[in-house]
């Protein structure tokens, strides 16, 4: 499995890598750089690593690049990742009611933050991400800039254990 990765072209490896962090293959080919990989642990790690140690102005780039929470405009131009991450929680199929709520929210956060609101939410109900969000948005900049940089981290791992799991 692990050799099937270490064989990919830099175009190959940057392709299979680039979404790890929604629509960043600067990072993808950081990381190519830094073959030759121990295993795919040492392989997300590095990953990691690399957007942890990005200045504050490529993070809110990223943080930028995702996609509003349930924006109904939004779909068919999510990322594959982000499309199946919101509809296995069901953000496509929110009543009109929810789709206001996010609406709302979304543009809320956006002019408060300048950024997109940001959940890892794999494993999560509509109603728990509501929760938080309505939470969230009473925070202040620096705090969810942070905690944007800790959900980024938590999609990104969350990614990368469904790509090894593609590539076993």
């Amino acid at each position: 499995m692990f050799n099937k990765i270490e064989k990919l072209t830099e175009t190959e490896f940057t392709e299979v890598f680039s979404n790890i962090f929604e629509n960043t293959s600067w990072i993808s080919k950081k990381l190519y750089r830094q073959k030759p990989f121990k295993n795919f642990k040492d392989l997300s790690k590095k990953m990691i690593s690399i957007f942890e140690n990005a200045d504050n102005q490529d993070k809110l780039k990223i943080l930028n690049g995702h996609p509003d929470l349930a924006d109904k405009t939004k779909i068919g131009s999510l990322t594959s990742n982000s499309n199946e991450e919101q509809n296995n929680v069901g953000l496509d199929r929110c009543t009109k009611k929810e789709f206001n709520q996010f609406k709302i929210l979304n543009s809320k956060y956006k002019n408060k933050f300048g950024f997109p609101f940001i959940l890892a939410v794999k494993g999560r109900q509509k109603s728990e991400i509501l929760l938080n969000f309505e939470k969230r948005v009473l925070s202040n900049k620096k705090t969810e800039f942070n905690e944007g940089v800790v959900q980024v981290i938590q999609i990104a791992n969350l990614r990368l254990k469904e790509l090894k799991n593609k590539f076993l």
